[in-house]
């Protein structure tokens, strides 16, 4: 499966596109590496992307692990495309792990209503989980400044914190007093808090602990158990793990692997605790290096800890396509499955595509192509993926012109190889594999697989005896964890 990078566009921007039969390839989807999240073509420095859905159908949606819902209502979506509330390190890390990040679309009527916003005002709202609302932030000037949004948040969270503290007092003097069960039940409200103050959370447990308690489930947050303890949050973290992770990015954007690598490796040990330095690390060795064993390690630890819902769904996209490689067919699609669930990225809706295709399921794999459209009509990737299934649909012309007018973008060369095979251009297919396997692709490991992928993809299925393409995909007989010698056969 391929690696072409792909940014989750804003639901606001959805467009629809008529379906229509198509001839899909087996490596063609992908999608990795920068994170998992950033649009084709460009190295984006929002590292730190909010995890922001829309409500849909105007209705509130369902109550966060902690009950609260930040809710932004965006002016328009012009606005929500350029607003600094994209991209904070602080809302990542701190609220939306536990809280729902919202935006509410300007055709919620009645959701505008009920909060008093009138058509063409911009509002931050924190609400309960029944919708009532704790507190606000408003437009300076026209504009919702994110300092503003995170002073709203970092107050509910202060606030909460201060009061968790006095019950911690609370339970202390009433346990030392004898009152167990009292104490008992303070000490257990102030663990429901785990996932927003994990470190009163965790006192909590232990006071539990010493009084005999035993709680359901972990006895400490998942911050905690894996020993990692909470993010700082400080401005001086902060500016020392951005600046490390948009380095890393502009490395990995310019194939110097190893610059990226160690910029990664430096972000995430300035602060462990750090949920997307530990995704882009992870991602980095999923896409490139190879490593697959530390990837799932990584992702898996990932897992283990709270962490924004962007972030899950690339690890759960990750250890996906890794599952099916190992064989696990059924495992592996019911991660890229939960990856969605989580937060909706084109390149799991490619990557469901490509193993649709693959089980001959053409109806049902051009529909995760047109959801990956739907999410970005103009992320170039999803563009170039989605003409290697014009050939099929009759649309030669227009797969040929996709492939001339892109035929700079070395990150696409699989695919650009895939619409030339199917073209019949055995020249320029073999020249544009060449390509991906010797200048894009730095790492044997990963060759490997690239090399067994297109063996067996349909797409190059007019190649598949030809000695120049068997002596170019060479390194394929060397995949040794490939899921094609367990019993999966070279015919798909």
């Amino acid at each position: 499966m391929r690696r072409l990078t792909a940014r989750a566009a804003l639901s606001l921007l959805l467009l629809q596109l008529a379906p229509a039969p198509a001839i899909a390839t087996c490596g063609g989807g992908g999608g990795g590496g920068m994170g998992g999240v950033n649009s084709g073509g460009m190295a984006e420095a929002e590292v730190y992307r909010v995890p922001w859905k829309v409500i849909d159908g105007g209705v509130l949606p369902p109550a966060s692990e902690s009950g609260l819902s930040l809710l932004w209502f965006p002016v328009s979506r012009e606005e929500a495309r350029g607003s600094q509330l994209l991209d904070s390190r602080f809302l990542t890390l701190s609220f939306a792990p536990c809280g729902g990040v919202w935006i509410v679309p300007s055709d919620a009527v009645a959701l505008r209503l009920k909060y008093g916003i009138a058509e063409g005002s911009g509002y931050a709202i924190l609400a309960e989980a029944d919708g009532a609302e704790r507190a606000r932030a408003r437009p300076e000037k026209g504009k919702l400044r994110l300092s503003d949004v995170e002073k709203l948040v970092k107050t509910e969270l202060d606030g909460r914190r201060t009061a968790t503290e006095s019950k911690l007092e609370a339970a202390e003097k009433r346990a030392k007093g004898g009152e167990t069960e009292a104490a008992t039940a303070i000490y257990r409200e102030i663990y429901t808090e785990r996932c927003l103050l994990p470190g009163s959370a965790r006192k909590a447990a232990k006071a539990l602990k010493k009084l005999g308690v035993e709680l359901e489930g972990a006895a400490l947050s998942p911050a905690a158990s894996v020993g990692v303890g909470e993010p700082d949050l400080s401005a001086t973290k902060t500016d020392e793990v951005t600046a490390l992770l948009e380095a890393g990015l502009a490395a990995e954007f310019e194939l110097r692997l190893d610059d990226a690598r160690r910029a990664y490796e430096r972000a995430h040990d300035a602060d462990p605790a750090d949920a997307v330095a530990l995704r882009f690390l992870a991602e980095y060795h999923r896409h490139h290096s190879g490593d697959w064993t530390l990837a799932r390690q990584l992702f898996g630890d990932l897992l283990s800890r709270p962490a924004d819902a962007l972030s899950r769904a690339v690890a759960l996209h990750g250890l996906g396509k890794m599952t099916i490689h190992a064989g696990d067919f059924a495992g592996g699609v019911a991660r890229i499955e939960a990856s969605v669930a989580a937060f909706p990225l084109p390149l799991a809706y490619r990557n469901l595509a490509v193993y649709w295709s693959s089980e001959g399921r053409l109806d049902k794999a051009y529909g995760f192509v047109e959801k990956a459209l739907e999410l970005a009509p103009d992320d170039l990737y999803n563009k170039i993926f989605a003409a290697t299934y014009l050939v099929g649909q009759g649309k030669s012309s227009d797969a040929e012109r996709v492939a001339l007018a892109e035929h700079p973008v070395l990150e696409a060369s699989y695919n650009l190889a895939a619409i030339w095979a199917q073209l019949g251009n055995k020249e320029k297919a073999l020249e544009l594999l060449a390509r991906h396997f010797f200048e894009y692709e730095r790492f044997d490991p990963v060759r490997a697989r690239e090399m067994r992928e297109a063996r067996d993809d349909i797409a190059f299925a007019s190649l598949h005896s030809d000695p120049g393409f068997v002596e170019l995909t060479k390194l394929a007989d060397v995949d040794f964890e490939s899921y094609h010698l367990n019993g999966r056969g070279t015919s798909r």
